[in-house]
């Protein structure tokens, strides 16, 4: 069928779908958007057969900048993902599976979702782990709600370290609820101890941490947590995933909920998703526990086997008597996780992390050696560092850009009063002499 005669058919066709639905034309679908909020002209090309699309698609790729030196992190960063993690997750046997209800059918699936959660719990040292959900934002919502629930309580402390992407979420997800919900200032980009000790009282549900926070700065959150339990709440911790290869735990700290994105375990930063919220609690509250849980058992015959365990799926469908609306869960991106984790292992998450610190300690050197950059925080870091530049640090970023690197956050994007302040990230893949066109760049944009 020749291109004129397809787009003729394909006008046809339109005409009788707009006379069944009873439009005069097009326009007329878009009869109730406000004029001003419509575009001029809605207007879809000639169709293109496949090679024609795909050299004009090319075309438009080819017009973009060249490969930007990423040192952007803010809760998402750039690591090495082996290719074997591609290879293995891109079998159609997991590629297209879904949901595992029928356990006689999807043994593969259940023991892949089983052995993820057995490989965050034993990461971040708790007792048990759900078979994930949908980004580290939920997952930390989910931990407070799960909070509510075992204490029936109302309020919520947070603290002002935590990502303020999942901080807008906790409030816009929280908003319409019955509790009470307070943000802890920062002191000295750190949580605050005194201020966390000043509001635990018998109405605090739960206290909101992140380490590292969203400056990077390291913390040792035990005292908090002990304080938190003391008080009757408890503690929801977030968490970089990689980090724990040589940070202290949320288990050895304490935390009751640990939580955090999983993004940096062999996802790809993929211009925004799927990403992979993982969550591990202690023993005594798994029961409340939102998501999928797979468990191993015994059949008839005294064989192992894995089954959907502790939850039906009908609770999700109860309304505001569910333990969650959030009905599914990322089975493809946790099946990437701990395919990475096996590949890296033990020792190897280790090597990853110490790489990371090593960057940033070499970074740290050559940056404050620029005139005018300072440290931000008097605080410990683990691959995030936040510099204090002479001039705003959205300016600095944008200059940059334009000499092929992301150069980091301003963070005054989200915190008024530190535009000045840059947020830049270190992973295993930017070496040495990257850091070093960084600092040169850097330090020609600043002069």
């Amino acid at each position: 069928m020749s291109p004129t005669l397809f787009n003729a058919a394909g006008e046809r066709e339109q005409a009788d779908m707009l006379r069944t639905i009873g439009a005069k034309d097009f326009d007329d679908l878009f009869i109730h958007v406000p004029a001003e909020y419509q575009a001029p002209e809605f207007r879809l090309p000639a169709g293109r057969s496949e090679l024609e699309m795909m050299q004009v698609l090319r075309g438009l790729a080819a017009r973009n900048s060249g490969r930007l030196i990423n040192f952007c992190g803010g809760g998402f960063y750039d690591h090495f993902i082996p290719a074997a993690v591609d290879a293995l997750s891109s079998r159609g046997e997991f590629y297209t599976a879904y949901t595992p209800y029928q356990p006689e059918a999807a043994q593969g699936t259940l023991q892949a979702i089983y052995e993820y959660q057995t490989a965050i719990a034993r990461l971040t040292e708790m007792d048990a782990a759900n078979a994930s959900l949908y980004d580290g934002g939920t997952a930390l919502f989910e931990g407070v709600m799960m909070a509510l629930r075992i204490t029936g309580r109302r309020l919520v402390l947070v603290d002002q370290g935590v990502s303020p992407i999942y901080r807008t979420m906790l409030r816009s997800y929280t908003a319409t609820l019955s509790i009470e919900y307070e943000e802890i200032p920062l002191a000295g980009g750190r949580a605050d101890r005194a201020a966390f000790r000043a509001r635990l009282n018998s109405d605090a549900a739960a206290v909101v941490l992140q380490n590292p926070n969203f400056f990077g700065s390291v913390d040792d959150f035990s005292d908090l947590a002990a304080a938190a339990r003391e008080a009757g709440a408890l503690t929801v911790m977030s968490v970089y995933p990689i980090a724990l290869g040589i940070l202290k735990t949320p288990g050895a700290m304490g935390a009751d909920i640990a939580t955090g994105e999983g993004q940096s375990l062999g996802l790809p930063l993929s211009f925004g998703g799927p990403y992979l919220g993982f969550m591990a609690v202690r023993q005594a509250h798994v029961r409340k526990m939102p998501g999928r849980i797979v468990g191993a058992a015994k059949d008839a015959l005294d064989r192992r086997g894995f089954v959907l365990t502790l939850q039906a799926r009908e609770q999700h469908i109860r309304r505001e008597k569910a333990m969650s609306n959030i009905c599914t869960n990322e089975a493809l991106c946790a099946l990437r996780a701990v395919i990475y984790l096996s590949l890296v292992g033990k020792q190897g998450l280790v090597e990853v992390a110490n790489l990371c610190a090593a960057r940033a300690a070499y970074a740290r050197e050559r940056l404050l050696a620029i005139p005018g950059v300072k440290p931000a925080f008097d605080a410990p870091n683990f691959n995030e560092l936040a510099l204090a530049l002479p001039r705003d640090a959205s300016e600095v970023v944008s200059a940059l850009i334009e000499q092929g690197i992301a150069a980091g956050f301003p963070v005054g994007r989200y915190y008024p009063g530190l535009e000045n302040v840059l947020l830049l990230a270190f992973t295993e893949k930017r070496t040495k002499e990257e850091i070093n066109i960084l600092a040169a760049k850097l330090e020609a944009a600043l002069s």
